[in-house]
């Protein structure tokens, strides 16, 4: 039995660190993602970053009421006990305390609500932008345009890849296949430029779908016959996921969307390629990422 307990523990061990280290990973390719994660994705966004402040906030306010209200049940039930109080009160109302519990919540929810509004204005409020994506939704898939003049012509169909894809794609792309994720890696990435404003006009060419990247603190309906638009600005390099927020088919929870925010000078040479030939233009960015990736790891 001992010998059993002690295999149990150590098979237990084994199995965390591998979550650790697969988490590891996941971060590593996966922007604000990882294994085992219980909050909110890591921030890369200005407006992640306040709702990242007010999720905080909002659970401080929370947990300071559930701890009022479970400091007066206690209360309650050790002083109002039937061996403490064997006379119960007959009182049927008490105005200063009916006043109280009317007014106390109405003051909470005004303080919630003056940054919530803030936070909504920020979000759907686009400022100066550097270029402009459109965003179709499709059963099950998204289509993207680059809309500016600059960059006409670039426009391509990203679809989830397959398990027996996935391996094939991390062979082109010269990274391990935990670098290609299951249900999210798409054949072909949004590539944005880092620090720089996007636009991003979402609709759907069929049913109702939502264009959702949590680590950039966006999600907007795609509605079919109407252009919504949403905006982020990532300070940071690397590959981000999300997926389609809105049932929209059997499908639903199979058309991820991936965003590759590289630097100016590679998101330069992808346009010029990817006006011609996006294939082409997808394998010279994974290459000149391999080789930056493989120049830090020797200067280290």
């Amino acid at each position: 039995m001992k010998a059993n307990f002690k295999r149990l523990i150590a098979a237990g061990a084994a199995a965390v660190l591998l979550a650790g280290t697969a988490g590891a990973a996941m971060a590593e390719v996966s922007g604000g993602m990882s294994s085992w994660q219980l909050g909110l994705q890591n921030s890369v966004t200005e407006v992640m970053d306040d709702i990242h402040w007010f999720k905080n906030f909002t659970l401080g306010i929370i947990t300071i009421i559930t701890l009022f209200v479970l400091a007066l049940l206690i209360y309650v039930m050790v002083r109002f006990r039937r061996q403490a109080n064997p006379s119960p009160s007959r009182t049927s109302h008490n105005t200063m305390i009916e006043v109280a519990w009317t007014v106390v919540p109405i003051l909470i929810l005004v303080v919630i609500a003056v940054p919530s509004f803030r936070l909504l204005y920020k979000q759907v409020e686009i400022p100066a932008y550097d270029m402009t994506i459109k965003a179709t939704g499709f059963q099950w898939y998204w289509g993207y345009e680059y809309t500016d003049e600059a960059l006409e012509g670039i426009a391509f169909e990203a679809i989830m890849l397959k398990d027996d894809e996935r391996q094939q794609a991390a062979q082109e792309r010269g990274v391990p296949l935990s670098d290609v994720p299951r249900l999210l890696a798409t054949d072909y990435d949004v590539v944005v430029p880092v620090n720089k404003t996007v636009r991003v006009q979402v609709t759907a060419g069929d049913v109702i779908h939502a264009f959702a990247m949590p680590a950039f603190g966006i999600k907007i309906d795609a509605i079919p016959g109407r252009l919504n638009e949403t905006w982020f600005n990532a300070r940071e390099t690397g590959i981000y996921y999300g997926q389609c927020s809105e049932l929209c088919g059997k499908d639903h929870a199979f058309m991820p969307i991936a965003i590759r925010v590289v630097t100016q000078e590679q998101f330069d040479a992808w346009a010029e390629t990817a006006k011609t030939d996006i294939d082409g233009a997808h394998k010279q960015l994974m290459a000149a990422i391999a080789a930056e990736r493989n120049t830090a790891v020797a200067a280290r």
